[in-house]
């Protein structure tokens, strides 16, 4: 048992190395061999620690959602539900794409376009982990219609919809062309599509106070 701590922070810290080659090379740049090099660590080591490359993958995705977790949904989730949690939860992934909190950009932008069309274990842990930050930007979106701050007739999956293409295009452009922009780009944009959704100018400038908090 006094073992226990140690080697669970040898696997986090092996995951958290995994975790940012697959967010560059795809979840298959991923081996035994090419992480036991960088680690400075023995194969058979890390191999008792995942037993194939499969099982390694999978772990990989669970640790790329905690971190996930941590940056994009926690922040989020501190605040009380509508419109300012709506563009928090925005900024926050925002901010983790361009911080590059994975090298590669956006962890799940990565492996979501690998293993789309693949069928399997690890396709399903990626298209779990995508449905689940769908439904709670659409849930989130819900919400702050519930609380009459969004107009009675927005449509919570279309929004959700909607605002996770400006997310998803501002880490492809930013990464493709090196374009700092584009995550400016993708705050107006967000903005001007919750403004236009917005129930009156009681609700704007509570969103007008959030995004002034997210530029700094």
């Amino acid at each position: 048992m006094a073992g226990r701590p140690r080697d669970d922070r040898a696997r986090n810290a092996i995951l958290r190395r995994a975790a940012d080659i697959a967010s560059k090379d795809g979840l298959e740049g991923l081996s035994i061999g090419r992480l036991a090099a960088d680690l400075g660590v023995s194969k058979s080591g890390l191999f008792g620690h995942f037993g194939s490359k499969e099982e390694l993958q999978l772990a990989t995705v669970r640790a790329a959602a905690g971190v996930y977790l941590d940056e994009v949904v926690q922040p989020a989730l501190a605040l009380p539900p509508g419109l300012g949690r709506v563009w928090r939860l925005c900024d926050s992934w925002l901010s983790y794409s361009q911080r590059r909190v994975f090298p590669g950009g956006c962890f799940f932008f990565t492996v979501t376009a690998e293993f789309d069309a693949r069928p399997g274990r690890v396709r399903d842990a990626v298209a779990a982990a995508a449905l689940e930050w769908s439904r709670l930007v659409t849930r989130t979106v819900e919400e702050a219609r519930r609380l009459g701050e969004l107009t009675e007739d927005t449509g919570a999956d279309q929004l959700a919809f909607e605002l996770i293409a400006f997310l998803e295009t501002a880490n492809a452009v930013s990464l493709l062309h090196d374009d700092p922009v584009a995550y400016q780009r993708a705050r107006t944009a967000i903005r001007n599509r919750l403004h236009a959704a917005a129930t009156g100018s009681a609700a704007l400038p509570g969103l007008d106070s959030a995004l002034q908090s997210g530029h700094q």
